[in-house]
């Protein structure tokens, strides 16, 4: 059996026979035990942070140089060997280990290896809590920036399809039932706006996020005369943040990540739940392709919309890491602690999730058929233009909307014991519930002039869908 096997089946694992750290082992004596080793590395998930420690490494060398508080030819050699650490990761020729806990470690004991002794110099003015706290803000935000365009292509092909269908009509619903016709181009422009929102919420965020730890230390700042306005320069941020404590302990940035995520997470679920409804048997409103739907082991006829109900399930695992993560800091004192080395498996896995549900669902968008006749048939059933007959007597027979509303509600109910739809019923039947019915009410009982009638600002009539679009494309895509 293994030395990690008994550690995790409660035999107490030997403590390691090997010296101590050279990183942090002046206070101890002997090495940590196997099952130390296995819970106190990162290195597993952490690597993927290494362009953002080199980034901020070398920011930090460049500080070190100006500053005076390292030789020109110390920071050189740094520098040229942070390039090298970075070319062997990127080649897939760098040797990850374990015992060095993380990607901070790893990299500065390579460029040990390197370049000697001056690599030992590069730590100066710095702790791995301030280092880590740059690295993964600046991880975080680059994964904003890529989220940010990932969206902006589904709001293209959003956009594209609203204009496609603008004056393409299908039922519009309230607690899934009836309620009045619709475009499809009206529709899809509804999750244009939602989706324009968690753009603005990323940008948001963003900003907030926009500062540098770097820095700040282990928790209290340093006595070495550093510039921390020029690291922050080097590494994009606006500036440096402006307490120590709060530079090497928040991880706010990261919760509004997810938050921001969650969210748009929720709007591709309800837009993944419609197609999902919308590509039934029952429904017919739109048909996806081979590349979007499977088949069924058993049932031949099947066609299975399994990557929209993907996006609808993946909506959980997003909103679990952001529950993750807001538990593991909901009670931790400053500065550090270890805990926060949990911060950073759910922020990787959000953002995994987010890019591929955000391109499942502009691939659906753009590969979707949608059934424009059964829609119009649709549109129809179930007496939408009902509020329509109801405005008719308000503005033609002066009517208040509340006993108008009234006598829509009587034309509803002879339709439903004729077994008919409200265009169906004669002008005399109609009469016999309100006399001052004219011919010119039953043009109102057409879809397409139910539709075209709302024309108020964010209506469905075709053309103000068409203007909606263009302010859109404006807005987000040019």
């Amino acid at each position: 059996m293994s030395e990690n096997t008994k550690a995790v089946s409660g035999t107490p694992a030997a403590p390691s026979s090997g010296p101590a750290s050279s990183m942090w082992g002046g206070r101890f004596a002997g090495g940590p035990a196997a099952i130390m080793q296995r819970i106190n590395a990162s290195i597993d998930f952490d690597q993927r942070l290494y362009a953002q420690d080199i980034r901020g490494s070398q920011a930090h060398c460049r500080m070190l140089v100006q500053q005076g508080i390292i030789t020109a030819a110390d920071g050189d050699a740094i520098l040229t060997g942070l390039d090298q650490v970075l070319q062997e990761i990127e080649s897939g020729q760098f040797p990850f280990r374990t015992e060095l806990e993380d990607i901070h470690m790893n990299v500065e004991a390579r460029l040990a290896e390197i370049i000697g002794e001056p690599a030992g110099r590069l730590h100066t003015a710095r702790s791995r809590n301030d280092q880590v706290a740059t690295d993964f803000r600046l991880w975080v935000r680059d994964a904003m920036d890529g989220m940010d365009a990932a969206l902006q292509g589904l709001l293209e092909a959003l956009i594209t399809r609203a204009e496609e269908h603008a004056a393409t009509v299908m039922p519009g619903f309230t607690h899934l039932q009836a309620a009045q016709p619709v475009t499809m181009g009206h529709h899809l422009m509804a999750y244009v706006e939602m989706i324009g929102r968690d753009r603005g919420r990323l940008a948001d965020a963003r900003a907030r996020l926009n500062e540098s730890p770097l820095g700040s230390a282990a928790l209290a700042g340093t006595s070495f005369p550093i510039d921390r306005h020029f690291t922050a320069g080097q590494l994009g941020f606006d500036r440096p943040m402006a307490n120590s404590l709060d530079g090497v302990s928040d991880r706010d940035f990261a919760l509004e990540f997810m938050a921001s995520s969650a969210i748009c997470a929720i709007h591709l679920s309800r837009l993944a739940e419609e197609m999902v409804i919308w590509t039934s048997a029952q429904f017919r409103f739109i048909k996806l392709s081979d590349a979007f739907t499977t088949g069924s082991s058993i049932m031949p006829q099947k066609r299975n919309p399994d990557a929209a109900e993907l996006v609808r399930a993946k909506t959980g695992r997003v909103i679990g890491d952001l529950n993750a993560l807001l538990i593991v800091m909901k009670g931790l004192p400053l500065a550090y602690s270890k805990d926060m080395q949990d911060d950073k498996e759910p922020v990787f896995e959000c953002a995994d999730t987010m890019e591929l549900a955000i391109a499942a669902m502009t691939g659906m968008i753009g590969d979707m058929t949608v059934n424009t006749a059964v829609l119009e048939k649709a549109a129809g059933a179930g007496f939408t233009t009902a509020t329509d007959i109801a405005d008719w007597c308000v503005r033609a027979l002066k009517m208040p909307f509340r006993k108008a509303h009234h006598v829509a509600g009587s034309l509803v109910k002879m339709a439903e014991d004729k077994g008919c739809d409200l265009p169906d019923l004669s002008l005399d039947e109609m009469r016999q519930v309100e006399p001052g019915i004219t011919e010119d009410a039953r043009a109102v009982l057409s879809v397409a002039s139910s539709v075209a009638s709302r024309t108020s600002f964010g209506g469905t009539a075709p053309e103000r869908v068409r203007e909606a679009a263009a302010a859109a494309r404006a807005k987000w895509l040019s």
